[in-house]
Parts: structure tokens; C-alpha cells; sequence
């Protein structure tokens, strides 16, 4: 009998351990709120003072506090760590602030995120700034970027987006009001058409025209033809496109310069230079115009094309660096993006503030989207690996960049969000002509319009 007992008490043992073992490869997000949260928590608490001590980020007690150690207690005076605040866990890790040390800033700590990291056990540690003298440390339990969740709790707004996960578990937001244009690079099968179709779809809920520049025959925006206001799916449509566009923010120029010609003694707060001064019953609904595979636009072959081609780039390069106050905001892709696609392609590109950087082919074209802003991600672009599409670099003209990757999203349930929010399309008369036609859908789809009744004589 106690054979038996023991081979149980061995068997449940190995059967919790390799349960522990598949769900941590499996269920990362079960095993983390089960076993690792405690584990890291007990980690943290017994291990805190030694490990910043470990790391350097530990300084010499003052005056006072050695006087008053040496009064009470008889024990040695050691160098003082930050002062911890409570500990916050969520269902992807840890969050805790802590009040640095007279003479630390926020870089000391950054610099040993990669030591409190295995100290603690955890996946990563990220360090934010809080206020002068406090930092948050993000610890992740997991990787995050392996199987996309977003957050429940997203800060989305007016022309603001959540469109991607962060590697520090928070949602990545396309703030067209902050980085008003944005350049979006990606070899093929990287995940860069699901970036566009995960931010078409949330721009598609909100009063926005949405405009669409696709030369590949529009195999890739046509699908959200319903929702879109314009689609040029050749070059020759989008140099009739283009011009129609650079009048409608000439248009807006002057609606903004009747509204400034007010007359003399009218509060400041009136008098606006941009569209998101005037009335809301007189302000224009914004526009977004995606354009895909932009090398399409820059590729000639006669003399006529090119002069084309110098015409449609001019047009682009006028609405990167005048459209935002006309609100205008761009969302240039492609696989390659730099001179030597031609005149103005370096112009227009210095004009996108914005950077997605998802997989590419080889070293120059991770330079090209993110060399001028952030040197060190050139590398952590090139290391992406083909196995996790979606997977992108994200940076801005600030110098700060982060890991991102997208949720996966059919193409169908982004049609199906197109067809239902195409009411709220906005009505931009210069864009008419080249609004794309859309079959209407069969009657059966509909279901039968009235129940038929048999005719009494």
C-alpha cells in the first residue's frame, strides 16, 4: 500500500510538472497568472535589495540615515536602492514605480533592464519615465508578439487607431493628429497588407474619407471599395486623383484664410490656422489617402510617363508637407523606398514622419525607412524572422522605437466592416469622379423582401 501511495504521490508530481511545462508553451497567458505571477512576485520581493545593489543602481545612505542606523540598530550600514512602490499585476506581468535615488535619472536603470530581467525571471523588463524621479518598470511574463492579444481597454479617439501590440504589452496607436504622415515598408508576405487593412478598418467607423491609391489593379484596397471615397488603381487614374486632391486642400487653404479674415477685435481662440480650428459645422471631414506599392508611381518607361510620373510625385510631395493643416494625412507603403527610385522619392520621404519597418529583404531597405531617425533598429528589423508575419519595427522622427506586431485579420471580416460602415462615408464633391463602383449585393444575400400571401377572391 505504500508503494502504491508513493508511485501516486510520483505520478501526480510529473503530471503537474508537465502540465506546468504545456501550458507555458501553450497557454503562456494560464501558465503566467497561475504559476509565474507568484513566482516572480516571490523573486522580486526577497531578492529586490541585492539585486539593485547587483545592477549598481544602489547609492550611499545619507548623513541622517546613518546616524540614525548607528543610534537604533548595531548592524552595518548599507548603499540605499530605490524606494519600491506597490506592486500592480496584470494578466501579462508586472507594473512598478520607483522613486530614484538622488543623483540616478531614468538611463541608469534602462541600461539594466536586460539584468533585472533574469534576475526576476521574466520575459523582458521595460523602463518608462513617469516624472522626474520616478520610473515604471513593465515587467512581461511572456512573449506577447508570439500570439497577438490587444488589450481590452484601448485609447482609441477621433483619428486615433489602435492598430498594433507593443512588446511591452500596450496597444501601438496610429495618431494621425501627432505623426500626421507615415511610411510603411514590408517585403512580401511580411505582414504589411495586414497592417493597412487593420488600420483601414478602424478608420472605416469614424467620419473619415478614406482614399486609395493601388496600381496593382486594386487587388489589394478594392475589397473596401464600399467604404472608400476614391481609388486609382492604375497610374493614370492616380494622376487624375492626385491633382483633384492637391485642389481640395487648396480649397480648405482658402476656407481657412476667410475664416482668419474675420473682423478686428474677434477672440484669439477664433482665429485658427489649421482645419481643426474652425466650427464643426463648417470644418471638413479629414482624409486619408493610402497609397500601396508607391515604387508603381516612380517606375517609367517613355519620356511621356516620366513627365507623369515628375507631376504625380510634385503632387505628392505638396500634400506631405501642406496637407496636415488642410487635414490630410498620407500613408505611403512599398517594399523598397529610397533615390533611387527617382527624383523625389528622398523629398517625399524626409516628409513621413512615421516609420513601419516589417520584414524586408536585405539591410538598405531597413536604412531607408529607419536609419535617418533610429540607427539601432536598423538591426532589430533585420533580425525579424519570416516565421512571425505581422512583426514590425516602429519608430518616429523623436528617436524612440519599439516592436510591434498586428492582430490577425481576414480579409473578409475587413470587407464585411467596409460594406457596413460605408454610410459613413463623408461627401467630398471633388473626389466624385473617381469614386469606385460597387456591385450592389444579390437579393438572396438579403433574404426575401415580403412573406407572399395567397390572393383571396
Amino acid at each position: 500500500m505504500t508503494d502504491l501511495v508513493t508511485w501516486a504521490e510520483l505520478g501526480g508530481s510529473l503530471a503537474a510538472i508537465g502540465g506546468a511545462a504545456y501550458a507555458r508553451h501553450a497557454h503562456p497567458a494560464a501558465y503566467w497568472s497561475t504559476v509565474g505571477l507568484p513566482l516572480s512576485v516571490a523573486r522580486l520581493l526577497a531578492s529586490y535589495s541585492s539585486t539593485m545593489d547587483a545592477c549598481g543602481l544602489t547609492v550611499e545612505p545619507s548623513r541622517w540615515r546613518v546616524l540614525a542606523v548607528r543610534a537604533t540598530t548595531r548592524r552595518e550600514v548599507r548603499p540605499v536602492p530605490p524606494r519600491r512602490g506597490v506592486i500592480r499585476p496584470t494578466t501579462t506581468g508586472l507594473r512598478i514605480r520607483l522613486r530614484l535615488a538622488p543623483g540616478q535619472e531614468p538611463a541608469d536603470v534602462a541600461a539594466s533592464a536586460e539584468r533585472l530581467r533574469h534576475a526576476w525571471g521574466v520575459h523582458a523588463v521595460h523602463v518608462r519615465d513617469v516624472k522626474p524621479g520616478v520610473v515604471e518598470l513593465r515587467l512581461v511574463g511572456f512573449d506577447v508578439l508570439r500570439k497577438v492579444r490587444m488589450p481590452r481597454r484601448l485609447d482609441g479617439g477621433s483619428l486615433r487607431i489602435p492598430v498594433a501590440l507593443r512588446e511591452d504589452a500596450t496597444a501601438f496607436v496610429r495618431d494621425y493628429q501627432a505623426v500626421p504622415h507615415e511610411l510603411v515598408l514590408g517585403a512580401t508576405l511580411s505582414g504589411k497588407s495586414m497592417y493597412l487593412r487593420n488600420l483601414l478598418t478602424g478608420l472605416a467607423a469614424q467620419p473619415v474619407a478614406l482614399v486609395g491609391i493601388d496600381c496593382k489593379r486594386g487587388v489589394e484596397l478594392a475589397p473596401f471599395a464600399p467604404r472608400l471615397s476614391a481609388l486609382a488603381t492604375d497610374p493614370d487614374q492616380a494622376a487624375e486623383l492626385l491633382p483633384a486632391l492637391v485642389k481640395e486642400m487648396e480649397d480648405r487653404y482658402d476656407l481657412i484664410k476667410a475664416r482668419q479674415g474675420i473682423a478686428p477685435g474677434t477672440p484669439e481662440e477664433l482665429i485658427t490656422s489649421d482645419l481643426w480650428g474652425l466650427p464643426e459645422d463648417e470644418r471638413p471631414a479629414p482624409i486619408v489617402l493610402f497609397v500601396d506599392e508607391v515604387a508603381e508611381l516612380f517606375l517609367v518607361a517613355t519620356r511621356k510617363e516620366e513627365e507623369r510620373r515628375d507631376e504625380m510625385v510634385t503632387h505628392l510631395i505638396r500634400l506631405a508637407q501642406l496637407g496636415r493643416a488642410a487635414g490630410i494625412y498620407l500613408e505611403v507603403c512599398g517594399q523598397r523606398f529610397g533615390a533611387e527610385l527617382g527624383k523625389g522619392a528622398t523629398m517625399l520621404r524626409a516628409q513621413l514622419t512615421g516609420r513601419v519597418c516589417h520584414r524586408v529583404n536585405d539591410e538598405a531597405s531597413a536604412k531607408m525607412a529607419l536609419g535617418d531617425i533610429a540607427p539601432e533598429a536598423v538591426l532589430a528589423a533585420c533580425a525579424i524572422a519570416p516565421e512571425l508575419p505581422g512583426l514590425a519595427v516602429v519608430g518616429d522622427t523623436s528617436g524612440g522605437w519599439s516592436r510591434i506586431r498586428t492582430p490577425y485579420l481576414s480579409l473578409a471580416d475587413a470587407a464585411a466592416t467596409c460594406r457596413a460602415t460605408a454610410h459613413l462615408a463623408p461627401d467630398v464633391p471633388a473626389l466624385h469622379p473617381l469614386r469606385p463602383y460597387v456591385q450592389p449585393m444579390p437579393v438572396e444575400a438579403y433574404g426575401p423582401v415580403a412573406t407572399a400571401r395567397p390572393v383571396i377572391e
